[in-house]
């Protein structure tokens, strides 16, 4: 092609790329800058130029309800194959919103979509042609204000808001996909949702990345029933769980919530910052979590737990790890829990909890005891907890010791389902292979509990164990455990009792290598305690 033909055609192109940066497409057209040279001719990139909502009708006025533009906009995308929906800085007014297959929403700084406070705006709950136990917000998906089924390579992305327009807890979803692939949404902003901000169910290879939800009415975050999942890099502030996997049955089968990744979060919440499985039946495996901060709201009521894991429906929960987090104020740091609800079984039969690692956890301000429990003949098993760092408020009486912790397999899960429990720190019990490294639990006020309470575990190991001690109860409980090795673990000044143990079930318990100087008592033997169940080796006494 001769030079003078193709500076021409640079021309026109240049000369288009001027006139549309006029209409506020700049952003979406920098390859028009370097022209692209297919085979010897010169040409417009495929799909480079977006669909801006204000070419469709699209006013963005804040009065003026857009949903008409805004839903053309995105078919006449779709229809083209694809593309960019391209929403400049304005306030868009809207009802529900559809997404289509590979249509990205873009949201330029200053764009804001949001919720018509209208009801009628909005399209109604789908009819489902089977029955769950599951609730609405749980369950539908259609009464949202941006929502796709069935869809696959969709993005909301950009640096503008998503604006939920409600003051108390009812309402749409600002985002819901249902049965979707390939889904990304990132950089945005969520607000004043009263609803889950951002639901998921049943969707496969999903990340979200940068997303900042504040005034959540509900949850921030809900994957149920996905595969394939990255939350990175966002930070939630929620009234309810501000991160919850579920594995629910609202898609009419039991599917399990898989190979999920959370990293890089702040979360603050008056109800748990990460918890799976209050909807539990599918199950849950192959999850991670690192490098988040966990706070409770200001003015408001304090986080229920920072960690909370569950199986109440028959979920399997299989290979978890959780590592490197912070909290503040979280009143119960971790909780774990194997119960037998039963949602959605005809016969409720409990599930199963294992291979379980939670390590590199830093709390101050918590109020209540972190929790292990499951259920007689059902233990949680395999669980490593492995340097935690706790501070607890303190402040309670020895008489809680000799409470009787009720088993309660059938209430809704919660940190604060049992109340005060017999241990100012941990409290374990019904759980197959424990082990403890090199947790330290302290108190800003006196408690005249003990540090740990291990209640009918087989197999136990607790390494490097520090905690405070009133001279009022054992430093450590020890009843109806089998297979157990106390070691490297010191007494604290003050220490009445290092080591209580107790049960007729006890055996195979050794305490050694353990310093108990200023333990008054090292250890305290119950008569009911089998002859040779307990033995102490290498201790450092005196």
């Amino acid at each position: 092609m001769p030079e003078t033909e193709k500076m021409d055609r640079l021309s026109r192109v240049n000369a288009i790329s001027a006139q549309l940066r006029r209409f506020c497409l700049a952003p979406f057209l920098i390859a028009l800058s370097s022209p692209l040279l297919c085979g010897n001719t010169w040409a417009l990139p495929a799909n480079g130029v977006p669909f801006n909502v204000t070419e469709y009708g699209a006013l963005g006025d804040g009065q003026t309800k857009d949903t008409y533009a805004i839903q053309k906009a995105i078919d006449t995308c779709s229809a083209a194959g694809g593309g960019t929906v391209y929403f400049p800085a304005g306030k868009y007014i809207s009802g529900s919103i559809r997404l289509r297959s590979y249509v990205t929403l873009q949201l330029d700084s200053g764009a804001t979509i949001s919720a018509s406070t209208d009801e009628l705006d909005f399209d109604p709950h789908e009819k489902l042609n089977y029955k769950t136990d599951s609730d609405r917000e749980t369950t539908y998906f259609h009464y949202s204000l941006i929502w796709g089924e069935d869809v696959r390579n969709v993005a909301i992305l950009g640096q503008g808001r998503i604006d939920g327009n409600r003051e108390t807890r009812g309402g749409p979803k600002p985002i819901a996909v249902k049965r979707g692939r390939f889904i990304t949404i990132r950089d945005i902003q969520i607000v004043d949702a009263p609803n889950y901000c951002i639901s998921l169910l049943g969707c496969d290879y999903v990340n979200i990345d940068g997303v900042t939800i504040v005034r959540a009415h509900c949850d921030g975050i809900d994957p149920d029933c996905c595969h394939h999942v990255r939350i990175s890099n966002c930070h939630i502030e929620s009234w309810d769980d501000a991160i919850v996997l579920k594995s629910s049955y609202a898609l009419g089968e039991r599917r399990a919530t898989e190979n999920v990744t959370v990293m890089n979060c702040i979360l603050s919440t008056s109800c748990n910052a990460f918890k799976m499985g209050t909807e539990s039946g599918g199950g849950f495996k192959h999850v991670t979590v690192s490098n988040c901060v966990m706070v409770s709201p200001e003015d408001a009521r304090p986080t229920i737990s920072g960690i909370a894991l569950e199986s109440v429906d028959g979920a399997e929960v299989d290979g978890i790890l959780i590592s490197n987090i912070s909290m503040c104020n979280v009143r119960t740091p971790i909780f774990l829990r194997l119960g037998n609800r039963g949602r959605d079984m005809e016969t409720p039969v409990p599930g199963s909890m294992r291979n379980i690692t939670i390590g590199n956890i830093e709390a101050t301000g918590a109020s209540l005891a972190c929790s292990i429990t499951g259920l007689v003949g059902h233990p949680i098993r395999n669980v490593t907890l492995d340097n935690l760092r706790i501070q607890y408020a303190g402040g309670g009486k020895r008489e809680l010791v000799e409470k009787t912790v009720p088993e309660l397999p059938k209430k809704y899960p919660e940190a604060t389902m049992f109340g005060e429990l017999p241990a100012y720190g941990l409290y374990c019990r019904h759980v197959e292979n424990l082990s403890l490294r090199q947790v330290q639990m302290r108190c800003s006020h006196i408690d005249e509990r003990p540090a740990l309470v291990c209640d009918d575990i087989d197999g136990l190991t607790v390494d490097g164990l520090a905690g405070v001690n009133a001279g009022l109860s054992p430093l450590i409980c020890l009843w109806n455990v089998r297979r157990a090795r106390v070691a490297g673990s010191f007494a604290p000044k003050g220490t009445g009792v290092f080591l209580d143990v107790r049960g007729e079930k006890t055996a195979q318990v050794l305490a050694t290598g353990n310093d108990l100087i200023e333990a008054v008592e090292p250890f305290e033997i119950a008569p009911d305690v089998p002859h040779g169940a307990f033995r102490e080796t290498a201790n450092r006494i005196e």
